[in-house]
């Protein structure tokens, strides 16, 4: 999901996972315009590494003592 909103004096988007999403990520055209240069290398980043991905539902590793 997405709104579009204003931060002194300049537009910005704010995306969010869902409703619940407590953070989301916001910024504005300059950032957007980076990141519409480098959709694809985003892309392969996001492919070369998701299996790293921490879920909030998996147990943090225990500290050794």
């Amino acid at each position: 999901m997405f709104t579009i909103g204003e931060f002194k004096g300049n537009l910005v988007i704010s995306l969010k996972a869902n409703e619940e999403d407590r953070y989301g990520v916001t910024f504005g055209l300059t950032k957007a315009k980076l990141i519409l240069d480098n959709v694809d290398n985003i892309r392969k980043f996001y492919e070369d590494n998701k299996d790293k991905i921490k879920r909030k539902s998996e147990p943090a590793p225990q500290a050794k003592s």
